[in-house]
Formats: C-alpha cells, structure tokens, sequence
C-alpha cells in the first residue's frame, strides 16, 4: 500500500515525457524573459542547498530551486513530513548581499559576512536570512537573484500576462501530459479567477478540440489562449484606425495618438512605436502595425494614464524648502501598531525605499549609555539608536536624492543626548547640515536641490542668550509631541505619560546640530507671524490641524508660505491608523506625517501625492500656496488663479486578471469599480460601477461618470476595485491614485496596486479618460 500523499512511481518513458515537457516550458519563460540559455538562469533552475537563519539556535538546510515557470522559487524541507514551500519572485522587494538584515547581525558571526544574504519581501512577510556553503555560491546566489527579478520586472504587462496564463494552464494540467481535459479546462479557468457555466464551457472546448479527441493539445490549447485573451473593445479601437487592409499604417496611427490620445505626434513618432513594438516581421518591414503590435503599445509604460513626464523629476527643484509637500512618515520605527509592534531598522528601510524624506526617531535612555528607539509607555521591542542612524544612512537616498528630515522626539538625559549626537556626526559625516549653507541663517531656507544627499535635524534648540551653564534650569520635557498634546488623548495615558515625565534638558551638542528645522510650540498665527523665524517650526496634532484647516484654512496657508508645519496622528490611533492628509494639503501643510507601516485608503493617497515627480518625496506647491499675498482658501473657494473649473470624463471599459480576493479555488471575484476625486472639499466626489457576478478575468462595464473640478492642481484621481458582497462590506482587490495633472487623455490602461502599493503583476483597468475645459 502506497503512503498518503505519494504519487505513484513513473514508468521511464513517462519519466522521460515529463523531463521534456519540463524543458519545454523553461524554454518558453525562458524565451519570454530573455533569458534563454542564459548561466544566471541556469543556476537558479537547478538550485542547491543553503542555510536559513531564523535565531542563534534556529538554523536548517533547506534546498531551493526555481520553478519552471521562472517566477517560482520552490524549497523544501529535510523534514519526513513537512510539505515544500513556494514564493513568488513578484513578491520580493530587493535581495541584499552580506549581514545586512537585523537577524543575520543578530544570529550570525562576523567571519561568516561573505557567505551570507537576505531575500527582503514585499508587505509584511519576514525576510528570508540565508548562508551559503562559500562567498562565490552566495555571490552567484545574489546575481542570479537580482538579475531574473530585473527581468521579471521589466516585462510589459502584455509579457506579464501571457507568463502568468501560461503558469495557470501548467497548474491546470493534472497529469502533466501536457493536454487539457474539459474538467482541467475548468479547473484552469477557475484558476485565473472567471466563473463560467458549464454550457459555456463545453462550447468553448468543443469549438477549440478540433481533432474531437476529447482533449486540447498544442495549436488547440494556443487557440483556447487566443479566444481566452481576445479583446472586443481593443479590436473596436484598432478596427476604427487600421485603415490599410487591416493594418495601421504610421499615418493611421499618427492619426489615432492625435484625436484619440490628445498627443502630439509626427511620423517619426508612429515609425518608432512600430520599430519598436511590433512582433511580427513582415508587419514591420511594411512598416505597418498589427493588432498584437498595437496592443503591446497600449500595455506600454508611456502609454499607461500617468504621464511618463511625470515619472521623472519634472519640477522646479531650486524653490525654498517649504515651498514642498514632503512625503513623511510617523512612528516610522514599528512594523506594526503601536501598542506592542515590533520596532525595527527594517521599518526604516522601507519607509525611505518607498520615497518618504522625514522620518520619526523617538529616542529613549538605554543601557550601556546607549540611546534606544521605541514607542514609550508601551510594550513595543526597542532597537539601538546608532543601528537606526547607520541604516538610515545606508538607505536614505536610494530612492531619492533629496533631503532626508531627522525627526527627533527626544527624551533622553543629556549624557546619552551627547551620545546621539556623537554617532549622528560620526555616522552621517559631511551629509549631517549642521551649520547654515549660507552664511548667514537670515538667507533663507535652501532648496531641495541645494540640498541634494543632505540629512537636517528636526527638534528642540537651546536659545542662542544662554551659555551652557545657565541651561541647567531650562524648561522641562524636549519633546513636542507630549508639548501639544490636545484634550482628545486618552486621559489615563496622559496621566501616566505626566507621572513618568522628567523634567528633560537639552544637550548643547545635540541642539547644535537643529539648524533649519527648530521645534517650537504653536500660540497662534498671529504670535507666529510676528515672532516665529523662518526656520521655526511647529507641529501640530491631527485634531487641532484639522481644525484650523477647516475654520482658517486662508490663514494656514499664510503661515506655510513662510514656514514649515508638521502633522502627526492623534495617540488615540493605538492601532496605528491614518487621518486623510488631503485637507491638510489643502492648507499648505508640508510634513503631513502618516503611519507608514498601516495598509489603507490614506496612505494610497499620499503614495498617489509623491507617485509623480520621480518619485522623490518633493512635490512643489502650486503657486497660490507660495504667494505671501494669497487669498486663497480652500473652503471658501473665491475667484483666483486656483479656479480653474474642469469637467472631468471617465469611461470605465474593463478590467484585465484581477486577482482572487478569497484563496479558495471555487471563490470568483464580482468586481465593480470605484472612481474618487480627492481635493478641496467643492471636488469630493465618488462614482461607482454596477458589479460584475463570477468574473475577474476580464470584466466589461462600458460605464461613463463626469465628475466637476474646480482647483485641479490639488485634485487626485483614485481607481479602486472591490469585490462586490451584498450580505457584507466589499473587499479590496486593487487601486491606483494620480494627480489630476498627470493623467494622460484617452484610451488608457491603469495599473493596480494592492493593499501595500506595490503593484499587481498582470491586472489592471482599461478606461477613456478625457478633461476639458467646463462650459
């Protein structure tokens, strides 16, 4: 009797038959990633055997291999028993070489530095710390690694798609022969998550199982896959403009850019899109483009609704430093909430990987005259605060070259206050300003371009009448957060916070270092106008920001064109939630701090605020909002230079691979799709489409929503999927946020990204998008 669980053993020939089909389909990824017969390749298919690192105690051989789909990566266990684990090349974020995770400095020795290498995932997965048998097998680990992942990511999301089908047909056939019976046909259309009725299904089996075997195989499985990804509405698009025997001609085209796309485009521009997408030989000779051609076009990232312009730094990079939204981040130390999360450099990492440029340290006394980072009064994990400085160094400007803030909310005794300083000067070196650029302070903020690859400390500073001696009686707690606590914190805590509260001092070695970014405490726009310096800024808890963007929100405004602001959340928000940062955009707020760490609606709208202008966590103000004279006020909305009254046209047309929401093989998502304009409150509004029962493949609605706007410069667009439930909330499937201004005109194909922005391998929407001047 056979062991539960084991398959039957194969005859050879059968063996052999597998091992060709195997090759067969490595073959054709391989192809598809331009990777054939490639060594890197090669090595990961065949895999090998390397050391995971989970504690000082915890550490096993397991084997890994990459799968024959190439995007795979397969590893097994040495124990009888335990079942092989698969993970997605999609789903990593960077594979790092030598000890740079804090569980490989934690668990392993110095000497072994060489050998080891992390794999760092998307989300919240944990990080995989490995060793390998020598540093040339961990270097030929971490090349092969990056070089598929670089591949992997650089194929349109067309390439993406049909890799992804073909994935799913493998998993669909049972017996790897290599055909499709009808009851794999269904298994696999279950698979890429549509529904169909089996009447449906057999019809569409028979029309493809021409050779009537009662099975599909070769060509026929190729035109089940043709049938399968068939875009109607594309073909209506196509069908409109290919004017020469079925073709689109470079003047067809040239046609199509111009009255359908709203862009500007010559003959050069269509010969070059049919030199470089194109895939059929002849078609490209006769410089004509094909409806595969045109369709790797629409998939293209130029073509896509954000306009590629902004995908770069497109701005005025030489304005005052305040002039800017800055992409920040609050609590940036935990994982997750903020009542017992793990703190970890690793939270760093990826808020400064993800663009942001201010990032939150609370620093507390530690031991071994050590300073530590962690949420205080609660029962978050600590971590070293020179751990924080040298990661932070290492990952400030990979994302970005701008600026980095250093926001300290400090409460430690003066001694360890010196030792913070000391590791900032020595950790940070040159980047650390620490005097003014100019010589003198009375200059003015610098711009963000001035202060390329540049760190600024943010936080208390001693006056300049006080020697250090008389700075023994100066003023109680540094830190500004406790300072402007409002009424709405939690009582008990506060009066737990009071009980445990020093009175703290300021370190001269420390308050040195705050140079254009000095914490001060809020009395109001008048006493700010007439006392506060440029460099004086104040931070505000969301509750009272909120306030006074809604009731002088004119006057806010006024005050961001001298100064800098920052927002943080309210400390009732135990679970690290997130306030909407738009209304405070909306008054000129900088540093709208959010919790990073927390997947929702308003981090997808702050990712959508800094997805444009490279991504560099810089966004400049629009005009108005840096005019020492405005009268601009987002709730009044009077005449201005800022109204500027749009109407804004979506069709929503359809949808491509969304993703199953609900893992179980019978569960088919109904999508229906969302469309939101963010801004000031006069251009809030949300549309929304009828559902779509049992298919997320490919969805049609065909749905038109006109949406007015009255100040697009502050306008966001969201698209959001949800899975529709009518006996519950709908689920989140996918969205995407842009500003108004980057939206590209006409037939357009959106991304989505999921929960934690990072974006769905082959979904996405299709839609016509057109914004005009209002009547």
């Amino acid at each position: 009797m056979s062991c539960l669980g084991t398959e039957p053993a194969l005859s050879k020939s059968e063996e052999l038959r597998r091992a060709a089909s195997r090759q067969k389909v490595i073959r054709m990824n391989a192809k598809l990633l331009g990777m054939e017969g490639d060594p890197d390749l090669q090595f990961l298919l065949q895999g090998g055997d390397l050391l995971k690192v989970r504690s000082q105690s915890w550490k096993k051989t397991r084997y890994f291999r990459l799968m024959e789909d190439c995007k795979t990566m397969w590893r097994e266990s040495k124990k009888t028993f335990k079942t092989s684990q698969t993970f997605s090349l999609y789903d990593i974020s960077s594979v790092r070489t030598g000890r740079q995770s804090e569980g490989l400095k934690k668990h392993t020795e110095e000497q072994v530095e060489g050998r080891c290498f992390s794999i760092m995932f998307k989300g919240r997965r944990k990080n995989l710390d490995l060793i390998a048998s020598s540093e040339e097998e961990a270097k030929q680990w971490v090349t092969s690694l990056q070089k598929t992942l670089s591949n992997i990511n650089n194929l349109n999301s067309q390439q993406k798609k049909e890799h992804w089908i073909m994935s799913c047909l493998r998993k669909a056939d049972k017996n790897k022969d290599d055909k499709l019976s009808e009851s794999e046909l269904k298994n696999f259309l279950r698979l890429i998550n549509i529904e169909v009725d089996d009447d449906y299904a057999e019809m569409l089996f028979k029309k493809c199982d021409t050779s009537k075997s009662g099975y599909l195989a070769g060509e026929e499985i190729q035109h089940f896959y043709d049938l399968l990804t068939h875009r109607d509405e594309i073909d209506v698009i196509y069908g409109e403009y290919a004017k020469s025997t079925g073709f689109m001609s470079p003047q067809n085209l040239v046609d199509f850019l111009m009255k359908e796309q709203r862009e500007k485009a010559s003959l050069t521009d269509a010969h070059n899109i049919i030199q470089k997408f194109e895939p059929d030989e002849s078609a490209k000779e006769k410089k004509l483009l094909s409806k595969d051609g045109f369709l790797m076009y629409m998939h293209n990232p130029e073509a896509l609704i954000l306009d590629p312009d902004h995908r770069e730094v497109y701005q005025d990079m030489s304005r005052p430093l305040n002039h800017y939204f800055i992409s920040s981040s609050h609590n940036t130390y935990l994982m997750e909430d903020q009542l017992k999360g793990p703190s970890s450099t690793e939270a760093y990492v990826r808020a400064l990987l993800k663009g942001c440029r201010c990032v939150e340290l609370d620093c507390w006394d530690g031991s071994d005259d050590e300073p530590e980072i962690y949420h205080g009064y609660t029962l978050t994990s600590r971590i070293l605060f020179k751990d924080v400085i040298k990661a932070i160094k290492e990952y400030a400007f990979k994302a970005s070259d701008y600026p980095v803030i250093l926001s300290l909310e400090n409460h430690c005794s003066k001694e360890q206050q010196r030792v913070m300083a000391h590791h900032m000067s020595s950790i940070l070196g040159s980047a650390l300003v620490d005097t003014p650029l100019e010589d003198d302070l009375a200059a003015g903020f610098p711009s963000p371009e001035d202060l390329k690859g540049k760190f600024l400390i943010k936080g208390k500073k001693l006056e300049a009448r006080f020697t250090p001696e008389e700075t023994e009686d100066d003023d109680e707690d540094v830190t500004e957060e406790e300072e402007s606590n409002d009424e709405d914190e939690d009582e008990q805590m506060e009066e737990e916070k009071r009980k445990k509260k020093k009175k703290l001092k300021l370190a001269k070695e420390l308050s040195d270092m705050v140079v254009y970014c000095k914490s001060v405490h809020f009395h109001g726009f008048e006493d700010a106008r007439q006392n506060q310096k440029f460099y004086e800024m104040s931070s505000f808890k969301e509750g009272k920001a909120m306030k006074l963007a809604e009731e002088s929100a004119n006057a806010y405004v006024h005050h961001n064109v001298e100064k800098l602001s920052r927002i943080y959340p309210a400390g009732s928000r135990t679970n690290s939630s997130n306030y909407s940062p738009v209304p405070l955009w909306n008054a000129g707020c900088q540093i709208v701090a959010l919790n990073f760490q927390t997947t929702c609606s308003e981090m997808d709208v702050n990712q959508g605020r800094f997805l444009v202008n490279g991504k560099s966590g810089y966004v400049l103000k629009p005009a108005y909002m840096r005019d020492a004279a405005t009268e601009f006020d987002p709730i009044t909305l009077t005449r201005g230079a800022w109204l500027q009254h749009k109407t804004l046209h979506v069709m929503v047309i359809s949808a491509q691979q969304l993703p199953k929401v609900n893992k179980k093989k019978s569960s088919i998502v109904d999508p229906l799709v969302k469309v939101e304009v963010y801004g000031v409150p006069d251009d809030v509004a949300e549309k929304e489409t009828r559902p779509i029962d049992n298919n997320g493949f490919n969805p049609e609605w065909n749905e038109n929503f006109q949406f007015d706007v009255f100040v697009p410069e502050l306008a966001l667009v969201r698209f959001t999927v949800e899975d529709h439930d009518s006996t519950s909330g709908n689920e989140f499937v996918g969205q995407y946020t842009l500003p108004l201004n980057s939206i590209k005109m006409g037939y357009r194909h959106v991304p989505l990204l999921n929960k934690n922005g990072d974006v769905l391998p082959s979904a996405g929407l299709f839609v016509h998008v057109m914004v005009v001047d209002a009547e």
